[in-house]
């Protein structure tokens, strides 16, 4: 008690008032918090040091509060809501973009760009929020076999699946752009599907939907669809008075973080990362967990003059779990030659330690056009590994982001006329179909040295995770996730050596059994219809040449897993393929142990390169037509996994004839058998 009365005469004396008891605990508690609060921050920035490695986390758009969205719809002001479903940010780029130059055009335009994923917490909130809707727009890729984006996913299945509803959208105007490419089979499926539904429940179409080519130049699609939309919109967003006034010509401003230069004894972002335990979090695109590579192997023989690689992370003690036949997303780094040719076409020190922002230093923000900025500070060396995509072809707003920074005036031009519609057909040939990288066009004009913010905002896109079929099942190998990998390598039309990211990675990738500092890898599960059917009893044909054979090794595990808890199995007959026994017969020793312990009943090759004639799988089925057509009209499962734009639709066709003559019916009666057992999930692709 005397040293509490001791102390508050200490605090009067040094305030030179009079305090009662009650007042003095009130200031020492408060004093106390602020210098222990005080002391925290000291220790936390004294103890934000560390060397620079490789960041884990993935960054995503924030969702707009609901109290937000509800405040937006300003008096006088029209809402308009641009929806996206990507998959490699393309359809988010071009979200932002339109919305951009919508709120340049109108000023009664009040606009939002929303992430499909975040537009409803749950299935129940999509129906209550769109029928608040006015005005909306929706940038939809299609993805793999004709299915909607990761985030798109849970949209699409309650828009195309929910209950039976009538025209319930009236008070909608709506426009549709679509995002495919037309060597695939289901050409822009997703925004088809949805621009006739909407229509379908009342909502009014305020242009045909816009189906953008990835095969040739989306970006030229997207801007003649764009073009549809003034006039019409003009009508909508544009006052009486003011619709016959001319347009101002609108350019869009090239985007740009703020960039922040850091002091190199300040806290690389990665460290905190690193020393991270993986813990029991979910995992995702945005949120992809570090795991070691446990094994890594050659598939082929030294015959081969090719590469397959078989590789195994470790997942023990991190929480990550998967099912059979479900992907493995991978984020890999480019490789150290490709880094420094980048830093050096830059003209950046790689060691130089920054970081991006969207918002300017008074924190208002540079618009929303921009990307989701990446995890800093960290090193020009670690951006250009983690973040950029370096080697895929650079599209138009690319080009046009270097012209506005080259100093040599006939390089200027020439980048903006292969950027305009005047240059499409030498875009298409010089940089799309010379298969140019990004790093290889600006090797051409070195005159362009762009910033950092410009560059990792307008030039190099965001480098995307690369996704395999998981070739391992769980029931077997628990703690491990197996991946099978193609090497990518060979010449572009320019002469230059393609080497494929996240392929050249696994080749290089040293396991934890040749050494304690092991390759390592942020990686996620992504969920996959792609299952063996409930009932082990249900008879499966399996097509998967090549590495589409790696679902079905999963798929054989699990039967093998099955069988040795004494659960009686159906039978399973898998056709593989490859070029030639002696050279990428991959796991060829596993699947005659497949087929010797009744797992498999029937392994039928094809081997491309050995005869005469070419042999492919599709043959095969054409030999066993009446056996297939046996199983398959008996509730049988025919699963087929590999090369979308090639094998994947001659089997398609292969399966088409085979139903046609087997079941003596015309083309068109064949074709709707065949969409049932896909409708019915017992055709099932995963195909890319």
């Amino acid at each position: 008690m005397s040293s509490e009365s001791n102390l508050i005469n200490t605090v009067e004396a040094f305030l030179g008032v009079s305090l009662g008891s009650e007042s003095a605990v009130v200031i020492l508690t408060t004093t106390v918090a602020v210098i222990l609060g005080l002391l925290i921050f000291l220790w936390r920035r004294s103890s934000d040091r560390g060397r620079d490695v490789k960041p884990l986390v993935v960054p995503k758009a924030v969702a707009i509060p609901a109290e937000e969205d509800e405040a937006e719809a300003a008096v006088g002001k029209t809402k308009v809501t641009v929806f996206f479903g990507t998959q490699t940010g393309t359809a988010e780029g071009f979200a932002k973009a339109l919305a951009e130059e919508i709120k340049a055009r109108y000023d009664k335009a009040t606009i939002k760009v929303v992430d499909l994923d975040d537009y409803a917490v749950d299935d129940d909130q999509y129906e209550e929020k769109l029928k608040k809707e006015a005005l909306a727009f929706f940038m939809l890729a299609t993805y793999g076999d004709g299915e909607p984006t990761d985030n798109a996913a849970r949209f699409y299945k309650w828009f195309t699946e929910g209950k039976e509803r009538e025209a319930w959208l009236q008070q909608l105007t709506y426009g549709v752009f679509g995002l495919g490419n037309r060597q695939y089979e289901h050409f822009n499926k997703i925004a088809k599907v949805v621009d006739e539904l909407l229509s379908e429940q009342g909502a009014k179409r305020l242009v045909p939907a816009g189906l953008g080519d990835d095969d040739q130049c989306i970006e030229d699609d997207f801007a003649a669809w764009r073009e549809l939309l003034w006039p019409e919109l003009d009508l909508l967003l544009r006052d009486e008075d003011d619709i016959s006034a001319v347009s101002t010509p609108y350019t869009a401003v090239i985007p740009e973080y703020r960039v922040v230069i850091h002091d190199p004894i300040v806290t690389s972002c990665e460290d905190k990362f690193l020393n991270m335990a993986n813990g029991n979090a979910s995992f995702d695109i945005h949120h992809p967990c570090r795991v070691n590579v446990a094994v890594q192997r050659e598939l082929h023989t030294l015959e081969s003059d090719r590469s397959c690689i078989h590789l195994e992370f470790d997942a023990s003690g991190t929480g990550i779990t998967y099912e059979t036949g479900d992907h493995v997303g991978v984020y890999a780094e480019n490789c150290d030659e490709t880094v420094e040719e980048a830093g050096r076409l830059l003209g950046q020190p790689l060691d130089l330690l920054f970081s991006i922002h969207t918002d300017k230093d008074d924190g208002t923000s540079l618009g929303s056009s921009l990307p989701p900025t990446f995890p800093g500070p960290c090193t020009v060396r670690t951006a250009l590994a983690c973040y950029a995509d370096l080697l895929n072809s650079p599209r138009k707003a690319a080009l046009s982001a270097l012209a506005a920074h080259a100093i040599e005036p006939d390089e200027a031009e020439r980048l903006k006329f292969l950027a305009s519609p005047q240059g499409k057909d030498e875009y298409s040939q010089w940089v799309v179909g010379s298969q140019r990288s990004l790093l290889e066009v600006m090797a051409e004009f070195p005159s362009a040295k762009p910033p950092l913010g410009v560059f990792f905002a307008a030039i190099a896109p965001r480098l995307q995770p690369r996704y395999y079929s998981i070739s391992s099942s769980p029931r077997y190998a628990s703690h491990r996730v197996h991946v099978t990998c193609a090497l990518v390598y060979g010449p572009s039309p320019t002469g230059r050596i393609h080497k494929g990211v996240c392929s050249t990675w696994m080749k290089n990738a040293v396991p934890l059994e040749k050494s304690h500092n092991s390759s390592w890898a942020p990686i996620f599960i992504r969920p996959s219809n792609f299952k063996l059917p409930v009932d082990p009893l249900t008879p499966i044909i399996m097509v998967g040449p090549g590495t589409g054979l790696a679902p079905f090794r999963g798929f054989l595990q699990e039967r093998l897993a099955l069988k040795e808890d004494g659960v009686q199995l159906g039978p399973a007959l898998l056709f593989f393929g490859c070029r030639n026994r002696r050279m990428d017969f991959i796991y060829e020793d596993e699947l005659n142990n497949f087929v010797e312990q009744g797992i498999l009943s029937e392994l039928i090759l094809a081997f491309s390169r050995e005869g005469p004639q070419k042999e492919y799988v599709q043959h095969k089925m054409m030999d066993r037509a009446s056996y297939i057509w046996n199983i398959i009209s008996q509730g049988g499962y025919l699963y087929v996994c590999g090369d979308a734009k090639g094998m994947a639709k001659d089997v398609h066709r292969t399966l088409h004839t085979i139903v046609q003559e087997q079941e003596n019916v015309e083309s068109s009666k064949a074709e709707a058998i065949v969409k049932k057992l896909h409708t019915e999930g017992r055709y099932l692709r995963d195909v890319w």
